[in-house]
């Protein structure tokens, strides 16, 4: 294998660095003292810096304003992201105008991609069913009535759902089929409900009653759905390996420095051997993560579908990052309790995570049945 990064990919990671080298993990109330969502908007000043950085649109075309990169690029810079715990729909908005601009019309791609691109418009997905659990395609009806699309349904737990000027929304027709549609904010036929994650942001439950959306905002081409999907989920364990980098590094800084019985408790055998465990899960993580990218991205055949790729770096990111923030919190002892220092938030954050990425028994289940589908040689 060779993870060598281009020369556009690193200069991508280069920007991402410098923009976010000036943000706060603490910028906004702890979400252990607060009740409900820790603030009603995203960060805008931010994400007016990474428009004017042109990293809202690395993923599309030169014709559409883009630098025209692969899921790698977006990758490196959400993973730079996670460490500072930037609260921008990055992830979203970016993998949202990628589908557009793959699988929509040409009236579609031109009146969405270049402003999205540009920050003015704001994307977001919601990804996660009814419930959470249950795939989300199934959770919304499409049915055609001439030029208009009509959806019904719910979809819980949609990010920036307040903050976006539209959500794609997977639906399925009667003919067993995957649609997206582009429903806007503030449709007549769509409600919001607050909901508030782990990590304390606002979520938002969309409910769809009759929704009428013109037949140009619905992509219904074969495999639309399936490639945003693995691109979201591939993204989410590109922002657990962030955060799972970053509290390493607190845990080593701490450790360096705090001292018991004279010595600093870095050099205990037993916090070393922890430690080291965690920094094997992030270079697995890492692996896995780059290997989904590049399956995704590039489109390369192997012997199984890139989804079994992704299946492998969700179960390593959602273990991953959940076994490295438990064993930062026991080394820091109640230090990492403390509401003052930010680990605490860093938990919090890759607890929702994990919970997004879902449980890493589920992925090893559809992993199985891939295997059995495809019988390795």
């Amino acid at each position: 294998m060779d993870f060598t990064f281009t020369e556009e990919q690193q200069a991508a990671a280069e920007a991402a660095r410098g923009v976010f080298a000036g943000v706060a993990p603490d910028g906004v109330p702890s979400p252990a003292l607060t009740r409900g969502a820790v603030a009603d908007h995203f960060d805008r000043a931010l994400w007016a810096r990474l428009a004017e950085a042109d990293l809202l649109s690395l993923l599309l075309d030169e014709e559409a304003g883009g630098a025209g990169l692969d899921p790698i690029a977006l990758c490196l810079v959400l993973r730079e992201s996670a460490k500072v715990l930037a609260r921008v729909p990055l992830l979203e908005n970016s993998a949202a105008a990628a589908a557009v601009q793959a699988y929509g019309g040409p009236e579609l791609r031109s009146s969405l991609l270049a402003r999205a691109g540009r920050g003015e418009v704001v994307l977001t997905v919601a990804a996660h069913g009814r419930t959470g659990h249950d795939p989300a395609e199934l959770a919304v009806t499409a049915r055609q009535e001439g030029d208009v699309w009509v959806l019904d349904g719910v979809q819980t737990a949609v990010p920036w759902a307040y903050d976006a000027d539209f959500v794609l929304v997977p639906a399925h027709t009667g003919d067993d089929r995957s649609v997206l549609a582009l429903v806007a904010r503030g449709h007549d036929r769509a409600e919001l409900a607050e909901q508030t994650s782990t990590s304390g942001e606002r979520l938002g439950e969309l409910r769809l009653e009759s929704a009428r959306v013109a037949d140009r905002d619905v992509i219904d081409a074969d495999g639309a759905w399936e490639w945003l999907r693995e691109l979201l989920a591939t993204g989410t364990c590109a922002l657990a390996l962030g955060v799972g980098e970053q509290v390493l590094r607190m845990t080593g800084e701490y450790t360096s420095k705090r001292e018991q019985f004279g010595h600093p408790v870095a050099t205990f055998q037993a916090v070393a051997v922890q430690a080291a465990d965690r920094y094997i899960d992030l270079r697995a993580m890492e692996a896995t993560l780059w290997q989904a990218a590049w399956r995704i991205g590039s489109g390369t055949q192997g012997a199984l579908p890139a989804s079994g790729d992704v299946a492998v770096a969700k179960i390593w990111a959602a273990e991953g990052v959940r076994r490295t923030v438990q064993t930062a919190q026991h080394l820091h002892g109640g230090f990492g309790a403390d509401v003052d220092y930010p680990l605490h938030r860093y938990h919090a954050w890759a607890k929702h995570l994990e919970l997004s990425l879902g449980p890493a028994a589920a992925h090893e289940e559809a992993l199985g049945d891939l295997l059995a589908a495809h019988p390795l040689s």
